[in-house]
């Protein structure tokens, strides 16, 4: 008799290897001098080769890279060196996957450039890499304009801090009756000083009408012991900040000019711009109306949010959402999201990463600025800071900016004026009944006028 067949195994031996999901796949390990490539097993005799960095290079590697078949490349995001190789295989029609170095991590034994691209290679095969946000080429030429900006401002406020270095150096204070050395009457007094002019009341004289401080408090900070090395370097000072200033200048001009590539979203049903604010932003353009006309809302009716944060979020990100389906994912990808990190169901902790993205730095300084503000979005802050303290309320505050500027964004300015709305109202209730509980445990009733 003879015996019947056994049954297959309940659990079979897994595979180690992972499924293959993008088989034309390839990795790409970026260098300063030199690229390394990995095609796919199989595709050809040779599948690793080292490449220049040349534009030449750069040509030989994409025809390199189809004659073996390949339809998508990763890439780490190595410094500045990988944006001619991306550009180049961008505009070849290969699908490139920038990748954060946090996400291609070292394993035993891989110390070499060529076993690095093979793991990239094996990576994006297997599905296991996500490509970072990149905006369209519209959005990148005016970001390196607006970034190109504001290290001409860095390098502008370093001049300043310089002059007012050397006049502290010589008890000239300055800085103490005027809030702005490079205002009119700080650049009024500072020019007369390099002219020749000493006498503290001659300079007072220049006082512009709008200064809070009378002549004789800067009469009083203007009486010190005057140096010829200090004034020396004071006139090299001036002159590099009013060279940034010019530079400025020109750059707003080209970010102007290179506006129009990016679409307008304003309609017959766009809501139009409230009352004029005042705008510290110091652009030589109106960018509150560029940010309504491109974003189709405006973003400056959120408390906190200033022209210059406007022009932030416009130049690193671009009108389109799209590419971030939730404002949660928005919010994790500006950084100001919590990382929540849980084993063996135990948290461990849930800070936020570390983070260089300028539209994250853009919304904490707004967020940091609500302190001082009277709205319901300042009682907010300001009850986030005091709960979290100061860093993490900010962190808090910055992330609930991103999830209004996302709502008004995709869903119109209605939203957000009816979130502000029950923001205020739901403040003034918790007022009235935090009134009332005090006047009642002190045996008052409140009487409204």
């Amino acid at each position: 008799m003879s015996s019947s067949p056994s049954p297959p195994p309940r659990h079979p031996t897994p595979n180690p290897e992972f499924a293959i999901v993008r088989p034309h796949a390839a990795g790409l390990d970026i260098g300063a001098e030199e690229i390394w490539a990995a095609a796919p097993p199989g595709s050809h005799e040779q599948t690793v080769h080292k490449f220049g960095t040349f534009t030449a290079d750069l040509h030989n590697l994409v025809a390199w890279l189809k004659k073996r078949g390949v339809q998508t490349v990763a890439m780490e995001s190595t410094g500045v060196y990988w944006i001619p190789a991306y550009d180049t295989l961008d505009r070849a029609g290969i699908e490139v996957f920038l990748v954060n170095a946090h996400h291609v991590k070292s394993v035993t034994g891989r110390k070499t450039d060529l076993l690095d691209c093979q793991w990239i290679q094996k990576l994006h095969a297997c599905g296991l890499l996500r490509g970072s946000f990149r905006p369209d080429e519209r959005i990148i030429g005016i970001r390196s304009l607006f970034r190109h900006r504001a290290d001409l401002v860095r390098e502008s406020s370093s001049s300043v801090q310089r002059m007012q270095k050397a006049l502290t150096q010589m008890n000239v204070q300055l800085h103490h009756a005027v809030s702005d050395i490079t205002g009119k009457t700080g650049l009024a007094i500072i020019e007369a000083i390099l002219a020749g002019e000493r006498n503290p009341a001659t300079l007072a004289s220049l006082r512009d009408r709008r200064c809070q401080n009378s002549e004789e408090t800067i009469a009083k900070a203007l009486t010190g012991t005057w140096r010829d090395e200090h004034l020396f370097t004071i006139g090299q000072h001036l002159q590099t900040w009013k060279h940034f200033q010019s530079q400025i200048e020109v750059t707003d001009a080209a970010i102007v000019a290179a506006l129009p590539q990016i679409d307008d979203n304003t309609d017959s049903g766009t809501t139009p711009l409230g009352p004029k604010k005042q705008d510290k932003s110091g652009m030589n353009f109106d960018a509150r109306t560029v940010g309504h006309q491109k974003f189709g809302v405006d973003l400056t009716a959120i408390e906190g949010i200033g022209p210059s944060t406007v022009m932030t979020i416009l130049t690193e990100i671009g009108t389109d959402f799209s590419r971030f389906p939730t404002s949660s994912a928005f919010c994790s990808w500006l950084g100001l999201a919590p990382n929540k990190r849980i084993t063996g169901g135990k948290p461990l902790s849930s800070h936020v990463k570390q983070n260089h993205n300028r539209a994250n730095q853009a919304l904490r300084l707004a967020a940091s600025a609500l302190r001082h503000s009277k709205s319901a979005l300042g009682d907010v802050a300001r009850g986030l800071m005091r709960r979290l303290g100061t860093a993490k309320g900010v962190v808090a505050m910055a992330h609930r900016l991103a999830r209004y500027i996302y709502a008004m964004v995709t869903k119109g300015a209605a939203y957000l004026s009816q979130s502000i709305q029950e923001l205020e109202q739901r403040n003034q209730d918790r007022k009235h009944a935090s009134l009332k509980k005090m006047a009642a445990q002190l045996g008052y009733s409140l009487v409204p006028q």
